[in-house]
C-alpha cells in the first residue's frame, strides 16, 4: 500500500473521530465541507457528460439541509421537497432551456448529496434517543445520561455511559471502516472472483469479508453497549451496515464509469476524490438512524 495511501488515510481517521467526539456545529461544520466538496465532484461528472444541472443552487440549498438538520431536524424533511422545488424554478428561468437530464441530474445531486447526509447529522446532534433503549442504567436505576460526568477511565471501562448520539455514530462509522478494510485487504490478497463489471477491482470475497468484519464489529458494539437482545441487533445492524456501504460504494462507481473518470477528483493523495472516500457512508445514515428509532424499540 502506498504511503501516501495510508497517511491519508490516517489523517481522515483523525479528522472524522474529531468531528463525532466534538458534535454539535463541529459535527454539522465537518459535514457542510465534506458535503460542499462532494458536490462538486458529483456535478462534474455530470458535466463531462454534456449535462447542464442548478449545481450552485443545489450547493446552497444542501447546506441550508444540513443547517436545518442541526437546528430543527423535524423540519429537514419538510424543506427537502421545497429545495427540489426551488431548483426546478431556478432552471425555469435560465437563458437555456434546461432538458429532463438537468433536471433529473440536479435533484439527484440534492438527494444524493444533500439530504442523505442529513441523516447523519440527525443521528449525531439532533436524535432524542428513548431512555432504555440504548443505554443501560445503573445498580440505582439512574439512567446512565443523568448521572454525573465520569472520568476518561470510567468512559473507556463503561462505553454505555456515553452520549447515545455519541456512541451510535461511532459504532456506525467502526462497522463501515471495517467493511472497508476488511474488503479492501481481502480483496488485494485473496480475492479471485470479481463481483460487478461496474467495478473491476472488486471481488465477491473482499465483499463477503467486508461485510462480515461489519458484522463481528456491529456485534461487538452491541454486546458492550448492553443493547436489549443484544446478539440479534448487533449481528443485524452489522449486516445491513455492510451491505448498504457497498451498495454506496458499487452506485458512486457506477456514476464515474458512466462520466469516463477513474476517480471523482485527485483531492486525497492515495485515495482519490471526497466521493472516493465516503461514497459507503452516503447510504447508510438512514438506514442506522431508522434502525435505532423504529427497530430498537421493538425489542424489549
Amino acid at each position: 500500500m502506498p504511503w501516501s495511501r495510508v497517511v491519508s488515510a490516517i489523517v481522515a481517521l483523525g479528522a472524522a473521530l474529531t468531528m463525532i467526539l466534538a458534535g454539535g456545529w463541529y459535527f454539522t461544520a465537518g459535514f457542510m465541507v465534506i458535503v460542499y466538496l462532494g458536490q462538486r465532484e458529483y456535478f462534474n461528472l455530470v458535466r463531462a457528460k454534456g449535462i447542464e444541472p442548478a449545481a450552485k443552487t443545489t450547493l446552497v440549498l444542501s447546506q441550508l439541509l444540513l443547517i436545518i438538520a442541526t437546528i430543527a431536524p423535524a423540519f429537514t424533511d419538510a424543506f427537502s421537497p421545497i429545495s427540489g422545488i426551488l431548483i426546478f424554478c431556478y432552471l425555469l428561468f435560465q437563458p437555456k432551456i434546461a432538458t429532463i437530464a438537468d433536471m433529473a441530474t440536479s435533484i439527484l445531486g440534492l438527494f444524493y448529496g444533500g439530504w442523505l447526509p442529513t441523516y447523519w447529522i440527525r443521528l449525531r446532534v439532533g436524535l432524542d434517543f428513548p431512555s432504555g433503549i440504548l443505554i443501560a442504567a445503573d445498580p440505582d436505576h439512574t439512567p446512565a445520561l443523568q448521572l454525573a460526568q465520569p472520568s476518561w477511565w470510567e468512559l473507556a471501562t463503561h462505553p454505555d455511559r456515553l452520549s447515545p448520539a455519541l456512541t451510535i455514530t461511532v459504532l456506525a462509522f467502526a462497522c463501515i471502516w471495517a467493511a472497508d478494510i476488511g474488503a479492501y485487504l481481502m480483496g488485494k490478497f485473496f480475492g479471485r472472483t470479481k463481483l460487478s463489471p461496474i467495478s473491476p477491482k472488486k471481488t465477491v470475497e473482499g465483499a463477503a469479508f467486508g461485510i462480515f468484519g461489519s458484522t463481528v464489529v456491529g456485534l461487538a458494539g452491541a454486546w458492550g453497549l448492553h443493547w436489549h437482545s443484544w446478539a440479534t441487533t448487533g449481528i443485524i445492524l452489522g449486516l445491513l451496515i455492510g451491505c448498504v456501504s457497498l451498495a454506496g460504494d458499487l452506485t458512486e462507481s457506477m456514476m464515474k464509469r458512466d462520466a469516463g473518470m477513474k476517480d471523482s477528483s485527485q483531492l486525497i493523495p492515495g485515495h482519490g476524490g471526497i466521493l472516493d472516500r465516503t461514497d459507503s457512508y452516503v447510504f447508510t445514515a438512514p438506514f442506522v438512524y431508522y434502525f435505532v428509532t423504529l427497530f430498537l424499540p421493538m425489542f424489549p
